[in-house]
């Protein structure tokens, strides 16, 4: 059933709702339904609130045992949606107490569901259209992290109309609660088994719903421009009946990110077990699947990659995703991106490679990736990532060297025996090295560099570049620092040249050297700016977030006042447009739609008075000062909230755009 309907709201039940709502979410008492003034919110003397009321537990308990047997046939409408509101929110507050379960709640919300499914009459009455999301939510809430509840309510038969509501009986709105639920349910070993009657039909769907979910939700909701064609029911769900047409967007945004990563976890529960790979492993769903980026809307889902892993761990995963280069070349990208999900990249990556059957279709894409990776210390939680990197690769070469057998590609082999000579050959050479050999290389390796600096500063880039490879040919490897600041500075040269993969990968051979990995804040911007160019905005709005970050904790750390340069802002508001999360939905629109995509290009075009002041204000220099009276707190560390601290930056440069920039020179930082 599609629901077309727009529901009528009385200001009188909207008041109502809100404020039962505003005195759960505000109660101080451990229990957010006791002690409620009973006699604001409800005209009966024996309501389900006064029995949650009740002190004694005695003649409490079974009241609301009967009570819920009741709640399905309630006659007084306006009660109901009361009541199922004030059971959605102990849910949430208290999803780990065991009355409500114990007491035949899931039995009620199953019934609930069922009813909202099957009798549209009842459901497009009064406020009824808002019980099936609540239903299923409470239900995903309590099994959430007690399997004995999930044990109930599979028992008390929730899965059944929990399916009706993920095959699209309503909305994806209610999708977005029902494949929550079921994820819970599935990630038990003691009720994984109840879904295996409709393990086909639930893969599927989880399929379907991750690879199409943003585009739906773009399109019934955020797309509508219409404030006023919006199904009202959703835009109250997803604010409460606060904020306007921004906040539902953002709260959009951020539930259309959950429902894919939670389709994805679903997926995963059955991944883990290696069931249904036939159907996971479909060609075309692993190519939708490594584009699925949880990104800052929800930082800590690994979405698309994460399931990608777990594929990884078994044969028939690794079998599939080696014969779909577009997954192994995305896979390199994020092994060699600032991204909190790198390590698991360079974890499918490494086990692909080292199975024999899978080896050689990988490793000709994978090596010129990987070959920066192999001094990475540690990243993630795992440590030793460059030993473990140079295993994979070159742990065949001496049988090829032996039996004279070579790859196709003489780069590949070119590229083994740059790894060869990097990590074996060069080790062995100079720990019999005297430290007067190796300072006399270190003084030698700053000369050279001195010179490439001068050839930099004149404009004779190539020199320069030669310079800096010549001191890197002789740097001792054990002084990471010099060759750190050697790679950054001919990753600027190759920027300067648009040798935007040389200067990509002398970037990450920097970045890979720094202890922490990723915190070297000249390779991280040189890298930004190459991502940028060639057109990959995930890439460098991670390096230029990052980027903000690094510099940020020198600035403390030197106790200067935090200040954000007025470029990075610019390319965090330019790559958080390629990367929003509806992108792909907008631009399918506009394809769809020429008349929309040309009105978008003639309304930005139009400067408001706000944009003209910004250009000014970037004009005079005072952009800096300006977004930092904004930023009074330091940013969070890579570990923390990132997002906040974009959101922060966007807000500021909401009007900014490459035309109120002008040109689109790069700003080069400091050689060393």
């Amino acid at each position: 059933m599609e629901i077309s309907i727009l529901v009528t709201h009385t200001l009188y039940q909207l008041k109502i709702h809100r404020e039962v709502l505003r005195k759960m979410q505000t109660s101080s008492n451990s229990n957010p339904i006791h002690n409620m003034p009973t006699e604001q919110i409800c005209p009966k003397s024996t309501c389900f609130f006064c029995i949650m009321n009740e002190p004694n537990s005695s003649i409490r308990r079974p009241k609301i045992k009967d009570y819920l047997k009741t709640i399905p046939f309630l006659d007084d409408d306006d009660q109901l949606i009361l009541v199922v509101s004030g059971l959605w929110n102990v849910a949430m507050t208290r999803p780990d107490d065991q009355d409500l379960p114990s007491l035949g709640i899931f039995q009620c919300m199953a019934n609930l569901i069922n009813k909202s499914i099957h009798d549209k009459n009842w459901l497009l009455k009064n406020q009824n259209i808002y019980i099936p999301y609540y239903a299923a939510h409470i239900i995903g809430s309590y099994t959430m992290n007690k399997v004995d509840f999930a044990i109930r309510a599979v028992d008390s038969g929730v899965i059944p109309p929990l399916m009706e509501l993920l095959r699209g009986n309503m909305s994806w709105v209610e999708k977005r609660v029902a494949i929550r639920a079921l994820g819970h349910l599935a990630s038990y070993e003691k009720t994984f088994l109840a879904l295996a009657p409709h393990e086909d039909e639930v893969i599927k769907l989880a399929m379907n719903l991750a690879s199409n979910c943003l585009e739906e939700v773009y399109n019934m909701f955020v797309g509508v421009k219409d404030r006023r064609k919006r199904l009202q029911y959703h835009s109250d769900l997803l604010t409460r009946g606060v904020g306007g047409v921004e906040m539902e967007n953002r709260k959009a945004e951020e539930w259309g990110s959950q429902l894919q990563c939670w389709s994805i976890h679903l997926l995963n529960c059955f991944a883990i077990k290696e069931r249904s790979l036939g159907l996971i492993c479909n060609k075309e769903f692993l190519k939708d699947l490594c584009e699925m980026w949880g990104g800052l809307v929800n930082h800590t889902s690994p979405c698309g990659v994460g399931l990608i892993r777990i594929l990884c761990y078994s044969k028939v995963g690794r079998e599939n995703i080696s014969n779909c280069r577009h997954v192994i070349e995305n896979l390199c990208k994020i092994s060699r991106s600032s991204d909190d999900w790198q390590y698991m990249g360079i974890d499918c990556l490494v086990l692909l490679l080292k199975d024999s059957d899978t080896r050689y279709n990988v490793i000709e894409i994978a090596i010129f990736y990987l070959i920066d990776l192999i001094e990475l210390r540690s990243v993630g939680n795992r440590t030793n990532a460059g030993e473990e990197i140079t295993k994979a690769l070159i742990y065949d070469y001496k049988l090829h060297q032996n039996s004279k057998l070579v790859f196709k590609n003489v780069d590949v082999q070119r590229a083994l025996e740059e790894i060869w000579d990097l990590k074996i050959e060069r080790r062995k050479i100079e720990k019999l090295m005297s430290n007067e050999n190796l300072q006399g290389k270190r003084a030698m390796v700053k000369l050279i560099k001195q010179q490439g600096n001068k050839k930099y500063l004149v404009g004779e880039i190539e020199e320069a570049l030669f310079k800096y490879s010549e001191a890197l040919e002789i740097c001792p490897l054990r002084y990471r620092n010099e060759r750190i600041v050697l790679y950054s500075n001919r990753a600027q040269c190759n920027l300067v040249l648009r040798d935007l993969d040389s200067a990509i990968s002398d970037a990450t051979r920097a970045l890979s050297l720094c202890s922490p990995p990723n915190s070297h804040a000249n390779s991280l911007w040189i890298r930004s700016q190459a991502y940028d160019i060639k057109g990959m905005a995930k890439q460098s709005l991670m390096d230029c977030i990052l980027f903000i970050n690094v510099c940020n904790e020198s600035k403390i750390a030197n106790q200067y006042r935090v200040k954000i340069p007025y470029y990075a802002v610019r390319m965090i508001s330019k790559q958080m447009e390629s990367t929003w999360l509806f992108r792909a939905a907008q631009m399918k629109g506009w394809n769809d739609h020429p008349e929309k995509a040309k009105e978008f290009r003639e309304n930005g075009k139009s400067r408001t008075r706000n944009e003209e002041i910004i250009k000014i204000q970037v004009q005079n220099k005072s952009y800096i000062s300006g977004l930092s009276t904004i930023l009074e707190e330091p940013f969070a560390g890579k570990d923390g909230n990132i997002y906040m601290l974009v959101v922060a930056v966007v807000q500021y440069a909401a009007y900014v755009s490459l035309a109120v920039f002008g040109s689109s020179e790069h700003h080069i930082p400091c050689l060393k």
